[in-house]
């Protein structure tokens, strides 16, 4: 695996980039790993986006209780579930068939996707949302309650674990310790903006 890793055409270009980007170039390496880091987790943005438009179907947990409250809710679909998964693997491979000409234009690196990499991303992301939504049953948050970081952040985690797991050697080409950064980072600023976007459209019933 280390050596692969280490013969990877994807890893050399970003090694290459930061030894040859000098003080005039700092700025520009920061756009770059941002661009980079965005795309990388596109197929990971999607999926739930895609499984609320999907909408209704059997809940996941069938109605059922521990302690008085639902295990999961109403909200968390496996019709949801399979739809935002598709979407996020098919944006991947997508993204896959468009990075050169759109490297090319922006000059710029931008990741690949395997099958493995985009399906672990866009599960991992539902997975994220799931797991997001059984911690709210349990602290006795109703369905649509805010809970700050895991709101904007459990997505993420999901996705990030699963995509380890999936494809590993992609992983550790891919999120960089700069590019995991701007990830954590930018994460919850895009949630705040386009959640509150799509509340003000009417097209969420929160801003959250």
């Amino acid at each position: 695996m280390w050596k692969r890793l280490c013969e990877s055409p994807v890893l050399h270009q970003r090694v290459t980039q930061i030894k040859t980007t000098g003080a005039d170039g700092g700025d520009m390496e920061t756009v770059d790993t941002v661009v980079w880091a965005l795309w990388a987790m596109l197929p990971a943005y999607i999926p739930n986006n895609a499984a609320v438009l999907a909408g209704g179907g059997r809940p996941i947990d069938g109605g059922r209780t521990w302690g008085g409250r639902r295990v999961l809710g109403d909200g968390k679909t496996w019709r949801g579930t399979l739809i935002g998964t598709a979407a996020g693997t098919l944006l991947a491979l997508g993204l896959t068939q468009a990075a050169p000409g759109v490297s090319a234009a922006l000059g710029t690196d931008l990741p690949t996707f395997s099958l493995r990499a985009g399906l672990g991303l866009a599960f991992g992301a539902m997975l994220g949302d799931i797991g997001a939504s059984f911690l709210k049953r349990r602290t006795g948050r109703e369905r649509g309650a805010a809970f700050p970081g895991l709101d904007q952040l459990d997505f993420v985690v999901g996705a990030l674990l699963c995509a380890v797991v999936a494809a590993p050697s992609w992983f550790t080409e891919t999120f960089t310790l700069p590019v995991l950064v701007v990830v954590v980072v930018a994460t919850p600023v895009l949630h705040v903006v386009t959640n509150g976007i799509a509340y003000l459209l009417g097209l969420k019933n929160e801003p959250w």
